[in-house]
């Protein structure tokens, strides 16, 4: 198969696009499917999303419920267990676990945050923006370091 052998599913697809002002026999000549004068028939004409004639739009007329915490930090989390399939000794970082694929990338923005969910089986050095006590100390009776960077 080929691209230029792709068409739609039958019985669905893709529909022609309007031509308009092509001709009175195409049905969409002359005023080109906008009907005869008002605000929708002029160039840039039409009203803005939302607005429905001067009644109380639904945006406004809904309750709004909460706030957006703008102070809110946004961390790469990880959990002791998680850490387990490092060797013996490695020095583990946020490079390292965007490299292994545990965390992404994108939602390293405020930093790395390691929770002491699960036990630690191996002497990892850990360097984080943050550790949760009990991570630090999990870490520490491994035999390991938490440092905070």
């Amino acid at each position: 198969m080929k691209l230029h052998d792709l068409r739609p599913a039958k019985g669905g697809g893709s529909k022609p696009r309007k031509r308009l002002g092509r001709g009175i026999g195409s049905g969409l000549g002359k005023t080109s499917g906008k009907g005869h004068k008002g605000q929708n028939a002029r160039s840039g004409g039409g009203v803005r999303p939302g607005f429905e004639g001067g009644q109380m739009p639904l945006a406004r007329r809904l309750p709004k419920r909460g706030f957006t915490n703008i102070n809110k930090k946004q961390w790469a989390i990880v959990n002791l267990d998680t850490l387990n399939n490092f060797e013996e000794g490695t020095l583990v970082n946020s490079e390292l676990l965007i490299e292994t694929g545990v965390i992404k990338a994108r939602d390293l923005v405020d930093g790395l945050r390691v929770l002491g969910n699960g036990d630690l089986n191996v002497k990892l050095t850990v360097q984080a923006n943050h550790f949760s006590k009990s991570a630090a100390e999990k870490i520490e009776a491994a035999g390991g370091k938490a440092e905070v960077i």
